[in-house]
């Protein structure tokens, strides 16, 4: 049973045909009913994320889909993808024909039906044969789209506006065939609240086919704007290279990046990108790395140096060895997170596609009651019929539908392009909501660049040179800064290759250990009992650490690290904010202190194991604090994971990053600043879209109800409600960062 819980796997599917939040909601229900399977479906991206057991195939997800009346399609490979990019602006084309021809037939009707000064005779005539192909050929994807729903016993926003526009040419053929309104010289006043008949029945030709000429419009602007909306994402996947040159024993060959391996050196000239995620073996120069991690100022590279795939070269002529490739490099990952972040749903969102699921069924449950209560009352069957379809086309489940994930996925963009990556709404919401934030000291508040200072062996021990020779070697395992620099160190004052280590292991929080020529061998943290001779309290601010041979104490060896230049202004922003700064280390006493001095943070927990770290976050979560935790290394990963929210800084682990919630890709914890600041800006923009959205339809449907609102304007309203709501969402793509922030880069 257990086996079961825990063997899900996610797919991504494409799905077409949804139009609004009622759609979403179709699917998300119909995905659910399969045993196990858990679905998100976001309207913006026609993307579901469906979490499900391993039992279930993807096929039958896709089936799942089509039975509620929409297409579905597993991912493309990238070739593929290309292709049906193609498709997509061929049929943004043929939306815009069909927009423009159904312009060109609507607007003599419009002006004909709105100035009366303009109608001549059997003018109304002409506007019945203009209107028919409206109504017919104009609207006819909200007809199909509303047949295929009423198969699956299902209602939508185009069956709101199939029914509207259905409901207007019925009536005006009526009209004109046995109401009367075909008489030669029928004139027809026009009104924005609809007016009482004069013995005469009126035509709504102008509802006819300003019904779908507004809605097509709106759709048409809508598509496009939500485009934009993902022009970060899209400028993020353009950042890879298609092709790269490739030199083998002294030549040069040109190859797909996809056939780009694994240790293989490429070529990067001056103006061009880096393939992939390498490091440089010959050659130096500038690379831009703005369009990946937000960093705008160019950063000096050498032989040794880590390049990132997707930066440019912007200086001279260099050689890269591959190290990552396809999935695993740094700028898939970012795309990816950047995907899975726009695929979630904040909880005001949830709340708005509840609503939306049963709001069409209610919408047309109103048109019925105000057609059945005008009726009963005596009223014109006209007046009637004309408030019915004023209900049906002024309701508008689209806006709720768009509100959360267009702003997301601007915000999102947006954060990538400044070098911060978010996993979600749920990443955004934290960030919004914080009371504390422990933050790590290496790596994170400091530099991690550090080099040895001092280097103390224990009289008549085994001499500095063979210990530093030890410690080095079995350092060389480390992914700590603490000990990449002992192991660079050793390596440049012995002027020698250093041994094998055997049998090694991190200890978290503590050091590591491995066996070099025979000794155990190993480097920890110092404990509150030091031995004779090593003691640690002149070591001020640099970090001290015992290396110890076959269990005997041999050497302290002090390591030196600077505070990060934004660390001062992050902390004093944390502060301005009314959030705790808490520094939690598993450094010692005295290099925990020092850089807490400089930076003002009054709590300071040093010698901190991982435990606790995540024991820490726990004591405050208890004392009702909402928690951040900030950190960088495999130590830190139990903490990040959890506290209310985890932040990882990019030039960290693989494991740390993992665990967080948010990723700082420059590495500078003064881009948290912009994270919040950036979070609090989508969720007013979020706010701002679902309150429009549901006051929209509080305010408009009563209106509509009560015979205030011509059926054309009620189009013209709908229309413009879904186009406002991504046009807000859109400002998030302009959002920049504080002054501060922008004179400091």
């Amino acid at each position: 049973m257990a086996a079961a819980v825990t063997a899900l796997v996610t797919t991504d599917l494409t799905v077409d045909g949804m139009t609004c939040a009622a759609c979403v909601r179709r699917v998300e229900k119909k995905l659910g009913k399969l045993d196990g399977v858990t679905a998100t479906v976001n309207l913006a991206t026609g993307r579901a994320r469906v979490s499900h057991p391993a039992g279930i195939s993807p096929q039958e997800l896709v089936e799942t889909v089509e039975k509620a009346g929409y297409t579905a399609a597993l991912p493309e490979p990238p070739k593929k993808r290309e292709r049906e990019g193609e498709d997509e602006v061929e049929g943004g084309r043929q939306e815009r024909d069909r927009l423009l021809i159904t312009a060109l037939l609507a607007l003599p009707v419009l002006v004909l039906s709105m100035v009366p000064a303009l109608q001549f005779r059997n003018w109304q005539w002409l506007c019945f044969v203009l209107a028919a192909p409206v109504a017919v050929w104009g609207a006819w994807p909200f007809h199909v789209r509303a047949v295929r729903g009423l198969r699956h016993s299902a209602a939508t926003m185009d069956t709101l506006v199939s029914l509207g526009v259905v409901a207007s040419f019925c009536w005006s053929t009526y009209a004109l065939f046995l109401g009367g309104a075909g008489d030669p010289g029928m004139r027809m006043p026009f009104s924005l609240v609809p007016s009482a008949s004069d013995g005469v029945a009126h035509i709504y030709l102008e509802a006819a086919v300003g019904v779908p000429l507004f809605v097509l419009a709106g759709r048409f602007l809508e598509a496009r704007a939500r485009r934009g909306t993902g022009a970060a994402l899209r400028s993020l996947a353009q950042l890879a290279a298609k092709e790269v040159a490739v030199r083998e024993g002294g030549s040069e060959r040109l190859i797909a990046v996809e056939d780009l391996g694994v240790g293989q050196v490429f070529v990067v000239r001056p103006g061009e990108r880096v393939a992939t995620d390498g490091q440089v073996t010959e050659g130096s120069s500038a690379i831009d790395l703005s369009l990946v991690t937000g960093e705008s100022e160019p950063v000096e590279v050498g032989p040794g140096s880590a390049v990132v795939g997707g930066a440019v070269n912007a200086g001279g002529l260099l050689l890269v060895r591959a190290t990552a490739v396809g999935a695993d490099t740094q700028l898939a990952r970012i795309t990816r997170l950047v995907t899975e972040a726009q695929a979630g749903k904040a909880r005001a969102q949830r709340l708005a596609d509840t609503v939306a699921g049963v709001f069409v069924p209610v919408v047309l449950a109103l048109a019925v009651t105000a057609l059945g209560f005008w009726l009963g009352a005596g009223a014109d069957p006209q007046a009637a019929i004309t408030a019915c379809v004023a209900v049906l086309v002024v309701a508008c489940p689209c806006a709720l539908g768009l509100a959360t994930p267009t702003a997301l996925m601007a915000a999102t963009g947006r954060g990538a392009q400044l070098g911060v990556l978010v996993t979600g709404p749920q990443a955004l919401e934290g960030l919004q909501h914080l009371d504390a934030v422990v933050l790590d000291k290496t790596g994170t508040l400091t530099s991690g660049h550090m080099s040895v200072a001092r280097v103390t062996a224990v009289p008549d021990g085994l001499g500095r040179e063979n210990v530093l020779r030890l410690a080095g070697t079995v350092e060389q395992g480390s992914e700590h800064p603490l000990g990449r620099a002992i192991a660079a160190y050793a390596r440049r004052e012995l002027d020698q290759p250093l041994p094998e280590v055997e049998e090694f292991s991190a200890l978290p929080g503590r050091g590591v250990r491995g066996r070099v020529e025979g000794h155990l061998v190993e480097v920890l943290a110092p404990e509150d009992e030091l031995p004779p001779g090593l003691s640690v309290a002149e070591a001020g601010a640099h970090t001290p650490v015992l290396v110890y041979v076959d269990g005997v104490a041999e050497a302290r060896i002090e390591v030196g690290d600077v505070v990060r230049p934004g660390s001062y202004r992050a902390v004093e922003w944390l502060r301005r904010l009314g959030v705790r700064p808490i520094l939690a280390t598993g450094d010692g006493e005295a290099p925990a202190q020092a850089v807490a001095k400089a930076l003002g943070i009054a709590e300071v927990h040093a010698r901190c194991t991982p435990e606790g770290k995540a024991g820490l976050v726990r004591d405050l979560q208890a004392e009702g604090y909402r928690v951040a935790v900030i950190g960088d290394g495999v130590n830190d990963a139990a903490a990040l994971a959890g506290a209310d929210l985890g932040i990882a800084m990019g030039t960290g682990t693989d494991v740390a990053i993992g665990a967080a919630d948010v990723t700082l890709v420059r590495g500078d914890i003064e881009a948290l600043a912009d994270a919040v600041r950036l979070a609090r800006s989508t969720l007013v923009t979020i706010r701002a879209n679902l309150v429009w959205a549901f006051g929209y339809n509080v305010v408009t449907v009563p209106l509509a109800m009560v015979g205030l609102l011509n059926p054309m304007v009620a189009a013209a309203a709908m229309s413009a409600s879904s186009v406002l709501v991504v046009c807000n969402s859109l400002r998030l793509r302009a959002w920049q960062p504080s002054p501060t922030r922008r004179r400091t880069r």
